[in-house]
């Protein structure tokens, strides 16, 4: 094994500064850094967002007051560990739209509580390179129980705390 070699366990980062996984990348990234200004620019006016599971949130507009609202409150960070893009046939020219799989590791952070969880998304991107569609599986188990367990314990023992 040479030094050289990818490591299969990284995050996977696309080169193309154009294409629709790197519109998704940004996309999680803004909000992690609360860069509405960003996030605003790469969402869609009919933006739609599903939690499967949880109540479908619609529009761009929606969405950002939500998230405004936590801003300073609430933190979000994101590990991507594989991305995947079907560009469509009709966006090749300008390598955009399509559709976008990701297996992420989001965290959530309030104050010293950090929730982190896997989550599988799709996400649908339109000839504008904007995002139209952002649905997340996640395991509730995981997410109501064992994150917050886990986030609990690392408050009592640092060492147990979540991180990338």
């Amino acid at each position: 094994m040479t030094d050289d070699a990818p490591d299969p366990l990284l995050p996977t980062v696309t080169d193309d500064t154009t294409g629709s996984a790197d519109t998704v990348q940004r996309f999680l990234f803004a909000m992690a850094e609360q860069d509405f200004d960003t996030f605003e620019s790469l969402a869609a006016p009919d933006l739609v967002w599903q939690n499967v599971g949880l109540p479908t949130i619609r529009g761009r507009s929606r969405i950002l007051k939500m998230l405004r609202r936590g801003e300073g409150k609430v933190g979000f960070l994101v590990k991507f560990h594989r991305i995947a893009a079907d560009e469509r046939s009709g966006a090749e020219q300008t390598g955009r739209g399509g559709t976008v799989l990701t297996e992420r590791t989001d965290a959530l952070i309030f104050g010293p509580l950090r929730l982190q969880f896997w989550v599988c998304g799709t996400f649908e991107v339109n000839d504008n390179g904007q995002i139209t569609l952002w649905r997340d599986y996640f395991d509730y188990l995981d997410v109501m129980i064992k994150a917050p367990a886990r986030a609990i314990a690392g408050l009592v023992v640092p060492s147990l705390r979540p991180s990338f």
